[in-house]
């Protein structure tokens, strides 16, 4: 990808240990709500790029990432070593097709992520695109410890903005915290759990799911929902959920 451009560090957040979110003044083309983009720094006299989806919803002037750092990665480190002020490189045009665009309304949208995956929805729910195309929205967000849950202000927005329409479940896998489930989200599945505390049913008559996080959860998910008679969408023949592996 050689469409790069120059963007300068404008906040950045660290929510954890190793556990980041990090703004950018740049230009970039317009994108749709689920799209992702390249971001890069030259090290060792190589531009050395990885791609991350945008928190930001489209037409907010400033991109934003979410991200873990990773020990041992050739990128991250120094990424989230970056203070407001420094540059790094933004592909200008987004990519992916990890959007609403091509799915089918419906009673339920379903979104479920893992990690920082959930950065992805908060730019989908931020546009008007699933409240016109669904009656209620269900975000579930799968982390390890509790202080791996993040963005409480932006999600408060969400749910103040949209009321009942809108419910936000977090699971928690390795420790018990108020108001969360306890266990992973493939095994709330199975048990049930999730559905009843969301008061809701996946179906292929009412539901569309959207699976973004490691690649374990994806798997199972997929084996779990097909168990039920959901398909796989695809941008030629719809069906009831989509899949993105998480960068």
């Amino acid at each position: 990808m050689s469409d790069w451009v120059k963007g300068r560090v404008t906040a950045k957040q660290r929510w954890a240990e190793g556990l980041y979110s990090m703004r950018f003044e740049a230009t970039l083309e317009p994108f749709s709500a689920g799209q992702y983009i390249k971001v890069a720094m030259d090290i060792d006299g190589e531009r050395v790029g990885r791609p991350y989806s945008l928190v930001n919803p489209p037409g907010q002037a400033e991109p934003e990432i979410y991200f873990n750092a990773i020990p041992e990665g050739p990128l991250t480190p120094r990424l989230s070593d970056l203070e407001p002020g420094d540059t790094v490189w933004l592909s200008a045009r987004a990519s992916g097709i990890f959007t609403l665009d091509t799915v089918q309304p419906a009673k339920t949208l379903w979104l479920l992520a893992t990690g920082t995956a959930l950065g992805v929805y908060l730019s989908i729910l931020r546009t008007a695109t699933p409240w016109e195309r669904f009656e209620r929205v269900v975000l579930v967000h799968g982390v390890r410890q509790p202080s791996d849950l993040t963005y409480g202000d932006t999600l408060a927005e969400i749910a103040a903005h949209h009321g009942e329409r809108f419910t936000f479940i977090p699971a928690i896998s390795r420790a018990e915290a108020p108001d969360a489930l306890y266990g992973r989200i493939t095994d709330l599945l199975v048990s049930g759990t999730l559905e009843a505390r969301a008061g809701a049913t996946i179906t292929p008559e009412d539901s569309h799911v959207m699976l973004c996080g490691n690649s374990a959860m994806i798997k199972e998910s997929k084996a779990i929902l097909e168990s039920r008679g959901l398909e796989r969408h695809r941008r030629h023949a719809p069906g009831h959920y989509t899949t993105e592996q998480y960068h």
